[in-house]
């Protein structure tokens, strides 16, 4: 069944709001909310507070905006709606990794949640989208996979990247031309002298289309890039990785 304009774009905001703080602690904003969703901030003004009546969020003014733990539900049944579809559309009818995100944004809204069942026996019930980002399961429970932003290791790390922003589909038409995808094996090899972003070797490499030599990304690309590590490596600064699981009704007690 369609929702209606009003509901969609109460789960066009918690989703969104979802999003910000799954692979970062930082909260949201109003202004990023704003920036995120192309909006003017008197609008999301006016929507937080329509979404703070209904029990979807807790907010003050002036301060971050946080779920509740209904708010939680409702965004991960977007999430998993949103993820799912890109999925299908790239495994079942051919779209590419760049062109899925804003199918999937029309058609969540549309289908019903027979059909996303449907559609997740289909594809066999699958954890994660064709970024990396994990599917959260029918009751809304989503499996985080221990990962680190690339730009935050340091040299020696090994491992493989787990997830890929999708916020820009030219930066991932140029991971491609790089070669570099979901599972791409590579060592983390510091930063460039006297430069800026990251160096990396690629460890995987199979064809002479892609360089095996040591890659040079810039900072937007780094910081686009998530890497499950194998191990530590002497000497090793970085904490402990990120990830975990994580319920919808236990949001709020931790």
């Amino acid at each position: 069944m369609k929702q209606t304009a009003t509901s969609s774009s109460i789960e066009d905001y918690v989703k969104v709001i979802y999003a910000y703080t799954e692979w970062q602690d930082k909260p949201i904003t109003s202004s990023v909310l704003a920036t995120r969703l192309g909006v003017a901030n008197s609008s999301v003004s006016e929507m937080v507070r329509k979404l703070k009546d209904q029990g979807l969020v807790d907010h003050q003014p002036y301060s971050p905006i946080h779920l509740t733990p209904q708010g939680l539900a409702l965004a991960l049944a977007m999430v998993r709606r949103h993820r799912l579809l890109e999925t299908y559309l790239v495994r079942e009818l051919g779209y590419t990794w760049d062109e899925v995100h804003d199918e999937a944004e029309q058609l969540e809204h549309a289908v019903s949640e027979h059909f996303i069942e449907r559609m997740s026996a289909k594809l066999g019930h699958p954890v994660r989208d064709p970024h990396g980002d994990p599917i959260p399961d029918a009751a809304g429970h989503i499996t985080m996979p221990p990962s680190h932003r690339l730009d935050e290791l340091d040299a020696g790390h090994t491992g493989r990247i787990s997830r890929i922003s999708d916020h820009d589909p030219e930066l991932l038409r140029h991971l491609e031309t790089l070669g570099i995808g979901l599972d791409t094996q590579l060592i983390v090899l510091g930063r460039p002298p006297f430069g800026a972003g990251c160096q990396i070797r690629l460890l995987d490499v199979q064809d002479s289309m892609h360089d095996a030599g040591p890659l040079t990304l810039g900072d937007e690309v780094a910081a686009s890039l998530w890497l499950s590590s194998v191990g530590k490596h002497p000497d090793c600064t970085v904490q402990d990785v990120t990830g975990g699981s994580l319920m919808s009704e236990h949001y709020a007690e931790n």
